[in-house]
């Protein structure tokens, strides 16, 4: 495995730094410098001619059942018909008997907050037809990219902040509560930068994420376990969804603020510089991907204002490059090309100062 530079290492006892690390240390000074400076607007990718595609929307709002829920044998009854919900959603594996599970779920759905979280969920999504308008054109795209695609029932709940999101080919459940956006009352208990995760325009690209990820349309060698192959994994999901939702921002998809996107497109070459200085796109160690890819406010390794998971955006711009030389190729095509280093050597991705 290759040594991947530590910005925490030491001046070498000699007092001389060298060459390689006064490059790494000056990139760092430029990314910290110049993040935030760029203007770009968002543009869309290709629409597809979709206005003549029909699809089957099944969608079954279940909050007011739940939340209204008389007993527990009506509880029991509701759980029975809705399985996913019971243990995806409300997590039926983490209680010790069908019994207290029961006990304390109908407890929760009780408890008069919940009628407040149900109130604050409607007043934010209303008669959801907005949600279900993005899902409907989001499956039609899919539909005129994979014509065989069967959309997914939706299933929408108020969880009690329990569980996010349940996705699978053949059915969505949203927990409302989750999305409510900045000015909600309740909202979910974690850090700032991950909240940002759950805004009210986040629930159909989410959705559209796991799939694009999901071995179904995302095709991609189990045997190559680089950086890279990981960073091309995520290009292409995100490649996917954007494509399914053309017009939404890419901020929306990857979950950076407008300016940390400016800043990402006017540091590109800086933050590429970075990753060859670092040797991070051949490296195989989890700490690197981590570091690069993983979940965090900002990576640190980059810049002091550089976002988190910088890798996966990288890998995003490769995949878009790697489109832009080859647009010949259909994207059900662009997707199933599962050799990353074929894909990354074929893109000529080298971004230039802006």
């Amino acid at each position: 495995m290759k040594k991947v530079f530590s910005t925490c290492q030491k001046i070498p006892s000699s007092g001389k730094i060298s060459v390689s690390m006064k490059k790494i240390n000056i990139l760092l000074l430029l990314i910290s410098v110049l993040y935030g400076c760029d203007s770009t607007e968002e543009e869309c990718v290709y629409i597809p001619e979709s206005t003549n595609i029909s699809v089957d929307l099944q969608f079954e709002p279940l909050q007011d059942v739940f939340i209204n829920v008389g007993s527990k044998s009506e509880l029991v009854s509701l759980l029975t018909q809705h399985p996913v919900i019971r243990d995806e959603i409300f997590r039926r594996a983490e209680y010790p008997s069908d019994s207290i599970f029961v006990d304390e779920l109908f407890a929760r759905l009780s408890n008069p907050h919940l009628d407040t979280l149900l109130g604050e969920t409607m007043r934010v999504f209303g008669n959801l037809a907005a949600l279900k308008s993005e899902f409907e054109e989001a499956f039609k795209n899919l539909t005129y990219y994979y014509p065989d695609f069967k959309p997914p029932k939706i299933q929408t709940v108020v969880s009690g902040l329990d569980t996010d999101l349940f996705v699978s080919d053949s059915l969505i459940v949203v927990s409302l509560d989750f999305y409510l956006g900045k000015g909600a009352k309740y909202r979910p208990k974690m850090y700032d930068y991950l909240l940002r995760k759950y805004d009210t325009n986040d629930i159909v690209p989410s959705c559209l994420l796991v799939y694009g990820i999901g071995d179904r349309f995302n095709k991609n060698d189990p045997g190559d376990q680089t950086a890279l192959a990981d960073m091309i994994a995520y290009g292409k999901s995100f490649f996917f969804a954007k494509h399914m939702l053309p017009c939404v921002p890419d901020s929306v998809f990857i979950w950076y603020t407008p300016e940390e996107i400016k800043g990402s497109r006017q540091n590109e070459n800086l933050i590429w510089a970075r990753l060859i200085e670092s040797q991070v796109l051949y490296a195989t160690s989890h700490k690197v991907k981590q570091d690069y890819l993983g979940e965090r406010p900002i990576t640190i390794q980059v810049g002091e204002k550089c976002p988190g998971r910088i890798g996966q955006w990288i890998g995003w711009q490769i995949v878009n490059k790697y489109a832009e030389r080859h647009p010949q190729l259909s994207l059900p095509q662009l997707m199933v090309q599962a050799d990353a280093q074929k894909l990354f050597k074929e893109s000529a991705y080298k971004p230039q100062k802006r």
